[in-house]
């Protein structure tokens, strides 16, 4: 049987990563620290043991976000990447960081408590694809001068566990 092996990492690929497993419990967060450590109405996390998990580039950043609990990120494009707690043999990676986020759907949403009031309204607003006639070039202006890193592994750097 072959192991599942996801790759991921922050938009500027400063900080790559694999997991070499399944990336469990995918869910959402609401709650007040996780919206805060995103800046956005909800964080999307999903677990990977820590004898899975390898830092294959560069060296994030942590904020000890409490006692018990700290978050990674890039210090260069500020990307939140993991979540992690003291003494838990799993870290979290967001969900989004993934190369193909599609593939942690998640199955929960935790810290009900503080989910924003409209949040269930959100799925009934108009929808729209990217449009940025604002300017000159539009959409392809953007693409053609993105700092983006793409979402597969590029150059291999020698392997860490964090």
């Amino acid at each position: 049987m072959t192991r599942q092996v996801h790759s991921g990492g922050c938009q500027c690929g400063a900080i790559r990563y694999r997991i070499a497993g399944e990336v469990g419990y995918p869910h959402i967060c609401h709650c007040r620290m996780c919206q805060k450590a995103s800046g956005n109405f909800f964080m999307a996390l999903a677990g990977s043991r820590q004898e899975d998990f390898l830092l294959v580039r560069g060296e994030p950043g942590w904020f000890q976000s409490s006692d018990p609990c700290g978050r990674g990120f890039c210090k260069d494009c500020g990307t939140p990447l993991f979540f992690r707690t003291k003494g838990s043999p799993y870290i979290s990676v967001t969900i989004g960081s993934l190369d193909k986020p599609e593939l942690a759907e998640p199955v929960s949403q935790d810290g009900v408590e503080s989910r924003v009031s409209y949040f269930d309204k959100l799925f009934s607003l108009p929808e729209n694809p990217t449009n940025r006639s604002d300017l000159p070039e539009g959409n392809a202006g953007i693409a053609a001068t993105s700092r983006q890193h793409p979402d597969h592994d590029t150059v291999a750097w020698p392997p860490k566990r964090i």
